[in-house]
């Protein structure tokens, strides 16, 4: 018997559909018109993102650090993090998530260095979970810097990072250009920190000795073989060999390199946007800066805090700070859910989404990107409000395929270079095996990720199913088939990404359901059978995941192997991938469907808001996540759009990219 012949086909049409059209255009039109008013008066929207307290905590370190303490805002962070610390005493990554070390330890400091008593029951709570857990001491790499910048432990707790990496030739097995835009950004100011060593202003002398079961100086367990592959010994064996070298170094070549690491900051500072656009390397250059000595009112070190600031959301009581902001990506997809809900390609709303996301395409500028791809013309947008030198693969992807259906807004010549160049560059970033990354291209060295700093897990940025299958995507919405080359390497990619259950791996959205929704989708668009066996095993997994509400949900947890399929409750962002996969697969009137459209028809709102505690996206698996408040909004309105649309007999929106 073949695959083929083991799925299931199609689901017939229904007699009587159980979802209400009536109401579901009723609501439709109600989170349409409230999503347009969420619209900036330039054009753009703009949602909060958020992590967890990690970010917070880091911002209040940070001031510490720096001995700039704004007790005000503090305060307000302060609130946030004890909000949300966990009945296991510690805090999670993701709501509802395990207790974490790393994120416990820096919260337990960040509020100690405000002010709050050891002995307070909170504090308490998180301390017996930190020591229960092994103490400060199994803190991950990022977290272990900081420490040793406050001087909590001794500089050879941390991998050996020598500046001097500025100056390595291009034929070097470690280079920067061979790892992630975000792991380059924060490792840059990170290896001047490492290089000068410099102690914490500490304004207040506080300390958490008390968070290590045996004291930091006699610790000899900091570094381990995270992988625990054989590679992974051999570079713990380089990372003592450097710790010993490094000593030798002569001033002179380490102020060259420290003089290199500045120049790479420099140029890609990205003014009050900050290096990166991302807060972990925008603290590190601040630091770094301090390091250096520039003075607090030096013109480049106000520009680096200016852009930490502008990342706080700050209310009356309480506030946190985002790790980056998404306007672009919020843009693209809130103006493909409003041309979905019905909104015209020409409205005066659609011609100023147009004129912004056109004013912000990076044509200019080489990033990095073109270390692997010289001769490439820039032609992308970036995630942020600039970000020139990493313009990100997805984001383009998206935003061409909004301004593609905003053709009638009357940038007609504009609008044309525009899309030409993107697709170009796009084009271009394409990996070897047929997918795409998000910043980068062919960025798969996976032998540094036993490195002793890539304990994190997330040093590259490899091509991935969700990113890839915009990509293709997009590229059939213009009208590049499935025999153009680029798009049939693309599909091959999708297709050999396949997880054997039938799902795909979400690399920026959590997990499976969103992977699987962006892959049928580019199937769909690129003119897949809908009987065909790699769309027919997608079905068969999204159907069986369906839960008794109706909805679809999937837990952070999901990132670890073991874990796949857990999950605490139904989300209407999952819910609404879960539908739009589903309907590009041929399921338009499926009672599967239905059901889950009638969940989102009754799940709590308000305006045009869903209800969405989760997090349902991801920075870096296992470490990072994240909850784009944008995404309660756009999606469930858009799944419902669709459905409205295909279930009355429209034919063009389920044959668009997205």
């Amino acid at each position: 018997m073949t695959l083929a012949q083991t799925v299931e086909p199609p689901s017939p049409r229904d007699e009587q559909p159980l979802a209400d059209l009536s109401a579901v255009a009723r609501t439709v039109k109600s989170v349409a018109d409230g999503l347009k008013e969420l619209q900036a008066e330039n054009g753009h929207w703009a949602f909060e993102l958020e992590a967890d307290a990690t970010i917070p905590s880091e911002f209040i370190l940070l001031d510490h650090f720096l001995g700039e303490i704004d007790d005000e805002v503090e305060a307000k962070l302060a609130v946030y993090i004890r909000e949300r610390q966990a009945v296991h005493g510690g805090w999670p990554l993701f709501y509802g998530g395990d207790f974490n070390i790393s994120a416990t330890v820096k919260a337990y400091f960040a509020l100690k260095l405000v002010g709050d008593d050891p002995d307070a029951p909170h504090m308490a709570r998180a301390r017996e979970a930190i020591l229960a857990h092994g103490g400060a001491a199994r803190c991950n790499v990022f977290s272990r810097f900081t420490l040793a910048l406050f001087g909590e432990v001794p500089w050879r707790a941390v991998p050996t990072m020598p500046v001097e990496i500025m100056l390595l030739p291009s034929w070097f097995p470690f280079r920067l250009d061979m790892v992630s835009y975000w792991s380059r950004t924060v490792i840059v100011p990170l290896m001047i920190l490492s290089a000068l060593k410099p102690e914490a202003k500490n304004p207040r002398g506080v300390g958490i000795a008390e968070l290590f079961v045996t004291p930091p100086h006699r610790e000899r367990r900091y570094i381990v073989n995270s992988t625990g592959a054989s590679l992974g010994h051999v570079f713990l064996l380089l990372d003592r060999i450097l710790y010993v070298g490094e000593r030798l170094i002569p001033k002179r070549l380490r102020a060259h390199a420290i003089d290199a690491a500045v120049t790479f900051i420099n140029k890609r500072a990205n003014g009050e946007g900050g290096l990166g656009g991302i807060f972990p390397a925008m603290a590190n250059t601040v630091m770094a800066q301090a390091a250096l000595g520039y003075p607090e009112d030096d013109p480049r070190r106000r520009a680096s805090m200016e852009a930490i600031r502008k990342l706080l959301v700050l209310g009356p009581d309480k506030g946190y700070c985002q790790p980056c902001i998404s306007p672009v990506w919020d843009t693209g997809l809130a103006m493909l859910a409003l041309m979905e809900a019905g909104e015209l390609e020409d409205s005066e709303s659609m011609r100023e989404g147009v004129k912004w996301l056109l004013d912000r395409q990076i044509l200019e500028v080489e990033g990095d990107w073109a270390v692997r791809r010289p001769g490439l013309r820039p032609g992308g947008w970036p995630f942020q409000y600039r970000n020139d030198h990493y313009p990100d693969i997805d984001d383009t992807a998206v935003v061409v395929m909004a301004l593609d259906r905003a053709r009638r807004s009357g940038n007609g010549v504009e609008m044309r270079t525009a899309l030409a160049r993107a697709i170009e560059w796009v084009v271009g970033m394409q990996s070897e095996d047929g997918g795409w990354g998000s910043f980068d291209a062919d960025n798969t060295a996976h032998y540094l990720n036993h490195i002793p700093f890539a304990d994190h897990g997330a040093l590259l940025d490899m091509p991935t199913a969700d990113v890839t299958a915009r990509c293709v995507s997009m590229l059939c919405q213009l009208g590049y088939g499935p025999g153009h080359p680029a798009v049939a390497r693309g599909l091959d990619s999708l297709r050999r990404s396949q997880e054997s259950d039938g799902s795909w791996y979400g690399r920026w959205g959590t997990n499976y359901i969103y992977g699987t929704w962006s892959a049928l989708l580019a199937l769909n668009a690129a003119k897949e059978d809908h009987a065909s066996p790699h769309m027919r095993k997608a079905v068969a997994w999204l159907k069986a995941c369906q839960r008794e509400d109706g909805g679809w949900g999937e837990d952070g947890a999901t990132y670890w192997p073991e874990r796949k399929g857990e999950a605490k409750a139904s989300t209407p962002s999952q819910t609404a991938w879960a539908i739009l996969g589903l309907m590009a697969a041929g399921e338009v009137e499926s009672d599967v469907v239905a059901r889950g459209v009638e969940y989102l028809l009754s799940a709590p709102r308000k305006g045009p808001v869903w209800s969405e505690r989760w997090h349902t996206a991801v920075g870096f698996p296992r470490v990072f996540y994240l909850r784009y408040h944008g995404y309660r909004t756009y999606f469930p309105l858009w799944a419902l759009a669709r459905y409205l649309n295909l279930m009355r007999g429209a034919t063009g929106p389920g044959v668009m990219g997205m």
